[in-house]
């Protein structure tokens, strides 16, 4: 089917599926620094989705590994973490990652969160860190989550806050918004903040079908562990797709000024040895 014939879901997830597998070999670069500075994000899940040893979970958007390695261990040698993302070579990185901290309950598997390929009723919790707002059809993704628990079982999710209250957005993607004027999106096309307002993803939840269902706006930590410099570097690489389409936009001439701009940015959150950006998140949770 050619890209026109595509719907504008269908579209949205084909370029969601591009970027990544494009940004596959900066993710695995970045691993390490990426794991301390969403440790706080992965702790937030892991408590909120209430996992205890022995659980059978299903972790979706897994990227280069977390937070399916922290529910690995979490839920002991008795229990059992599957970790899915749409995009292979993101897979293949988290299985090196496994393999290096000697984890043996896990196992791997492409999936699309808006078909998962599991029976119902499987697990006992499913997790979604930063995923669940780049589903062109969020709902219908939140009814296959809802099949595949098990009857009680939980489902927990972790977004991003407003752009304007993430300042780890606002000194590097911010800064060149101030300059580049892209064309926005379809007014139906999902973005990292589709579920930044208040009780929109909790309202979602409940529409899908979920019970008891918790929503809160949390500050965490969002620190990088480097200089100002290398957070830039590292921000630059894993989001090499889009950042090009801003330096096209931009001026040659505007390069060096925009970029030195950034780093100002950033440097404001820098004491030295890391950079602390605080990051606001939405924290969410349901039951079948």
């Amino acid at each position: 089917m050619s890209p026109p014939e595509m719907s504008i879901a269908a579209r949205f997830k084909e370029q969601v599926r591009q970027e990544w597998t494009a940004g596959a070999v900066a993710w695995r670069k970045w691993h390490s620094q990426f794991v301390v500075q969403t440790r706080a994000a992965t702790d937030v899940l892991v408590q909120a989705a209430q996992v205890t040893p022995g659980m059978q979970v299903l972790d979706l958007a897994s990227g280069t590994g977390e937070p399916a390695l922290t529910l690995a261990e979490a839920v002991g040698p008795t229990g059992h973490v599957t970790a899915t993302d749409l995009v292979p070579e993101m897979l293949a990185v988290a299985e090196e990652n496994v393999r290096q901290r000697g984890l043996t309950n896990m196992a791997f598997q492409q999936a699309d969160a808006e078909a998962l390929p599991f029976a119902p009723q499987t697990f006992e919790v499913v997790t979604c860190r930063f995923g669940i707002m780049f589903c062109p059809n969020a709902s219908q993704a939140l009814g296959e989550i809802r099949r595949v628990l098990k009857p009680g079982g939980r489902a927990a999710f972790v977004v991003w806050g407003p752009f304007d209250r993430n300042p780890y957005v606002t000194s590097t993607v911010g800064v060149f918004m101030k300059y580049v004027s892209l064309p926005p999106p379809p007014p139906d096309a999902p973005t990292p903040f589709t579920f930044a307002q208040p009780g929109t993803l909790s309202t979602a939840m409940q529409a899908a079908g979920f019970t008891q269902v918790q929503e809160e706006t949390r500050t965490i930590p969002w620190g990088f562990p480097g200089s100002a410099a290398q957070c830039w570097e590292f921000v630059r690489e894993v989001t090499a797709p889009a950042f090009r389409r801003f330096f096209e936009a931009l001026a040659p001439d505007q390069h060096a000024s925009v970029i030195s701009e950034v780093l100002d940015a950033i440097k404001q959150y820098d004491d030295g040895q890391q950079v602390n950006f605080p990051a606001v998140i939405v924290v969410a949770t349901g039951v079948r």
